[in-house]
């Protein structure tokens, strides 16, 4: 559903409000509006500062620190790869250059350095989904399903 811009920024200000009060809200909003509108744009960099009392630098170096949060949207499936130690000891470097071979351009692959399964790995993320003891066989049916 598109949005016109005036509802985006009620939207915006609306989940702001719903964590504004609480301790530490920064994370939350920026996870929500990542969720919400699939990026955190420099409008919402500096309506979160704004309302935050923050400044704008502080607001965009929590964005770009985190590794979750996209500055643009983008609108492929992604693949959230695991390559932590203990997922590479397992395979995860072959399997990485793997996936972006057979994702090209239609699916989007994100390095992820632990999804807390180490004793299953290789493991990926898809949306909510994990996905563990990956093989060749498994990580190619994860992305034909993308």
């Amino acid at each position: 559903m598109l949005m016109r811009m005036g509802e985006n920024e009620d939207t915006l200000v609306a989940i702001v409000r719903r964590h504004q009060l609480t301790e530490g809200p920064l994370l939350p909003i920026l996870h929500d509006v990542q969720h919400q509108f699939g990026h955190v744009s420099e409008q919402a960099v500096r309506t979160i500062a704004d309302m935050l009392n923050l400044t704008r630098a502080e607001v965009s170096g929590v964005v770009s620190f985190y590794h979750d949060f996209r500055r643009h949207s983008d609108p492929r499936p992604s693949l959230r790869l695991c390559r932590a130690e203990s997922c590479q000891a397992r395979g995860s470097e072959a399997l990485a250059q793997k996936a972006e071979a057979m994702a090209g351009d239609r699916v989007r692959v994100e390095t992820v350095y632990c999804l807390g399964l180490c004793s299953v790995g290789p493991n990926a993320m898809v949306d909510d989904a994990v996905h563990a003891r990956l093989d060749d066989a498994k990580l190619s049916r994860l992305i034909e399903a993308l």
